[in-house]
């Protein structure tokens, strides 16, 4: 595929140059043969965690599509996440085994992990994967039933369709994706950051919101500041975009200049927002994560170093905002 980051590198869980292979789902045919050849593999995705080999680095353990459809079961059929190396690669879904890591099929492969804990140790295109995978078939388990008439709905086009039984219906359910806007709001040489309510969260972090229904991304980059900090802005200016499978969303990044610095804090959203000075924010981006920042004596930390969050913040310091 073309490589489209070639003057920005890409977040993780993106520009790994997977094929998608969306031309070719509706080819049933096609889909059948990928399932068949012996080059083709699966990943498998257990309550929300993905079977990963971890040493030095993390790798998904990648099984034989045979094996794979023995495991998920009668009438289960995987979905397609693309062609990669030389074959398919597909998902599949056994939350349905109690304990998955004692089947005798699995046993010694692995251990089923959160992506966000094991992606920085893989490659681009395996986390991409997992990423897609674990969004994908999240959707599968909560469209179960047509939301139009509540007939039970059936999996189409490589798992990438759900179809309304009900022949008096017959609707296409697609996967969706909910757009989120996250943004760091910067006065010259100062920037804005928040921490969300909870007794143990002392993780602050740039501010974000959902894109409301008829509204621009830099209106609900507005809007959402305002709401949050009573900051008002001046401008706002796109940076980049991460996919954010947890559980389904796609954070769109930006950086927004402040016209007002006066805080007005919304304690139904925030807990604390506060200016922090480069200094300030460049040694706490010396500590990598929560457990360095509290073996460092910070009583606070940054996102974790995988996240948009976190580059939008780097960036910033290096002057690449």
């Amino acid at each position: 595929m073309t490589d489209i980051f070639r003057d920005r590198a890409a977040n993780i869980f993106s520009g790994g140059g997977v094929d998608r292979a969306g031309l070719r789902r509706k080819d049933a045919e096609w889909i059948a043969e990928c399932l068949s050849n012996p080059a083709s593999r699966a990943v498998l995705v257990w309550r929300d965690r993905h079977l990963v080999a971890v040493g030095e680095d993390a790798a998904p353990v990648f099984l034989p599509v045979a094996e794979v459809l023995a495991l998920a079961g009668p009438g289960a059929a995987p979905a397609l996440l693309g062609l990669y190396g030389d074959g398919a690669v597909f998902c599949a879904d056994i939350s349905h085994i109690e304990d998955p890591c004692a089947h005798p099929a699995l046993a010694g492969c692995g251990d089923f992990l959160d992506i966000r804990d094991v992606a920085a140790l893989m490659g681009r295109a395996e986390a991409q994967m997992l990423a897609h995978a674990r969004a994908l078939l999240y959707w599968h388990r909560r469209h179960g039933f047509c939301g139009v008439c509540g007939a039970p709905t059936e999996a189409a086009e490589a798992g990438h369709v759900r179809v309304c039984t009900n022949g008096d219906c017959g609707i296409h359910h697609f996967p969706r994706t909910d757009p989120a806007v996250i943004m760091l709001v910067v006065d010259g040489a100062r920037c804005l950051l928040g921490r969300r309510p909870g007794r143990d969260n002392r993780m602050y972090s740039t501010l974000a919101g959902f894109v409301e229904p008829g509204e621009s991304l830099e209106e609900a980059v507005a809007r959402e500041v305002m709401e949050e900090t009573g900051v008002a802005l001046n401008a706002v200016r796109y940076a980049h975009s991460q996919p954010w499978p947890f559980p389904a969303n796609l954070m769109l990044g930006f950086y927004a200049d402040a016209a007002t610095t006066n805080i007005r804090l919304n304690p139904e959203e925030l807990a604390d927002a506060r200016w922090f000075g480069r200094d300030e924010v460049r040694a706490l981006m010396a500590a990598r994560d929560r457990a360095e920042a509290e073996r460092a004596g910070f009583a606070l930390h940054l996102p974790r170093p995988i996240s948009i969050a976190r580059r939008l913040i780097g960036d910033w310091l290096d002057g690449k905002a």
